[in-house]
């Protein structure tokens, strides 16, 4: 069955990234790989979701970030990455291998690093799409906002 046939009938975001990583050759194009940032390619539009095609070399990672509104999931195709979060104040990690993936809401602030000594590719979805990013620093255990970038404008 066609990913996008799957995708209309997905209940929930982890369902459609998981629909899009077993599809490989159903991307509009392959991953590839920049040695000086994370390569990122969207891959699908719905109505009410948008789902994007990452890649992640050894040590490349995100700053802590929230989806500005937008809820979703992601899954790891191949390697390993480690989602970061706060929690009590520090940054805890969770470390996800092939095929694992995580559900999170509209609120939800992450930070995702590629900490292993192999590439790594994941599918992620989000929902609405997205239209702005907000960006963090954890510092004395708070959070502050470091920056807002918008859709179409920064990235």
């Amino acid at each position: 069955m066609p990913v996008a046939t799957t995708v209309a009938r997905a209940a929930d975001f982890l369902s459609i990234v998981r629909a899009h990583a077993a599809e490989p050759d159903e991307w509009p194009f392959a991953p590839r790989f920049d040695p000086n940032r994370r390569w990122y390619g969207r891959l699908a539009v719905a109505g009410d979701h948008e789902v994007w095609l990452l890649t992640w070399l050894p040590g490349q990672g995100t700053d802590l970030h929230d989806h500005g509104g937008s809820g979703g999931a992601f899954t790891v195709v191949s390697g390993a990455l480690v989602e970061q979060t706060v929690r009590g104040g520090e940054l805890a990690g969770t470390a996800y291998g092939a095929g694992e993936g995580h559900r999170f809401g509209p609120h939800f602030v992450h930070r995702m690093v590629n900490a292993s000594d192999r590439p790594a590719v994941t599918v992620h979805a989000y929902g609405p799409a997205l239209t702005a990013m907000t960006r963090y620093r954890l510092h004395d255990g708070r959070l502050s906002v470091e920056s807002i970038t918008k859709a179409g404008a920064d990235w």
